[in-house]
């Protein structure tokens, strides 16, 4: 197959280049490449310039990893969104899906409103009054991803301390999301296709006392800082199998009615009565062979050449809710439109 990998171009090739997108592009390659097929690197730019080689290319699948553009994390369901316009198979979320993913309190309505757990929460705009959700909660941006804009003064006990906090998040973002905080046990739901793979826990023991139990954005990204050492993930959780298939069952809920093809993860938190709390939807999370998914895959036997190969060939497989002609009459007889019938035609051969 002729294959094209989609990334963030602007961020890949930056004066400071982010490694990170360029390491896990390169471990696609290589996995593709082994099993035969022909691989081309599409960097993203604001240019739109990328659009006329993806039309050019005539490529069988794209497998996307670009998760913005210039690391805009908003701009990932325009990218997706032009693959859809263009009608090429592509792997991970629609564009719907991501856009409502990224969105966390319009996600948290949907999932509430649907009788999940989620925690109590509300978003605040500049000049907003406060709306307390009890303490203590945690503040971060309503439309982030990669736990960017998340730190230890992120939890708040107080109103004073909402207030401060929210203040100066607003500087910088438009929306933020309070959400009330839920100190219990944290996991991570992979899911593959309609396969929940081995749950995974965060485990907080290495963190110091005073630190709450969070996964921060230096948890993620500053290795060997005091956050990252005190968040070890481990495979497979160890938990009840009561509890075990209750987290299952609420994350395969949350993702298919976040509408989630392909692949995705669900962060949860188990309190102290073993009730699992929603805490975030996530499309097209990080697959890096060293990432969380990666590592759940593993732990179900599935390595890592093996993981991309079924994640293309779900995309190859998925059925996107892209309208055809056929559909849209039927819609519009379902919606009550009286279609005409054939025209007449009074040259016909052997009409009367």
């Amino acid at each position: 197959m002729k294959i094209a990998i989609l990334f963030d171009g602007a961020s890949a090739y930056a004066t400071n280049p982010d490694l990170l997108i360029l390491g896990t592009v390169e471990a696609i390659e290589k996995s593709l490449v082994a099993e035969g097929n022909d691989v081309a690197y599409i960097p993203v730019y604001h240019d739109g310039k990328w659009i006329a080689k993806l039309r050019r290319g005539k490529f069988d699948l794209v497998f996307n990893m670009c998760e913005g553009i210039d690391g805009v994390a908003s701009l990932e369901s325009a990218v997706i969104a032009v693959l859809e316009l263009f009608k090429i198979p592509f792997t991970g979320a629609s564009s719907y899906t991501a856009a409502l993913c990224l969105r966390k309190h319009v996600i948290n309505g949907l999932l509430e409103k649907s009788g999940l757990p989620i925690p109590r929460f509300a978003a605040l705009r500049r000049r907003d009054p406060l709306v307390s959700v009890g303490y203590p909660a945690i503040v971060k941006p309503a439309a982030e991803d990669a736990s960017l804009g998340v730190e230890q003064r992120s939890v708040v006990r107080n109103t004073r301390q909402l207030a401060a906090r929210a203040e100066a998040m607003l500087e910088l973002w438009d929306e933020v999301l309070v959400q009330r905080y839920v100190d219990g046990r944290e996991v991570n739901v992979g899911i593959l296709g309609d396969t929940v793979l081995p749950i995974a826990e965060i485990d907080f023991g290495k963190l110091p006392k005073n630190r709450w139990r969070i996964v921060t954005y230096q948890s993620k990204w500053a290795t060997g800082s005091v956050d990252d050492v005190g968040t070890e993930p481990r495979c497979p959780a160890r938990l009840p199998a009561k509890v075990a298939n209750q987290v299952r069952a609420v994350a395969l809920r949350a993702w298919k009615l976040a509408g989630g093809v392909g692949y995705g993860r669900v962060d949860m938190r188990i309190d102290a009565n073993g009730q699992p709390w929603i805490l975030e939807v996530n499309a097209n999370p990080d697959i890096a062979p060293d990432a969380g998914l990666a590592r759940m895959a593993g732990v179900a036997g599935i390595e890592y050449p093996a993981l991309i190969r079924n994640i293309c060939q779900l995309a190859l497989t998925a059925k996107r809710d892209v309208a055809v002609p056929d559909e849209w009459i039927l819609a519009q007889k379902l919606s009550g439109v009286e279609l005409p019938g054939p025209e007449l035609d009074l040259f016909a051969v052997g009409q009367s």
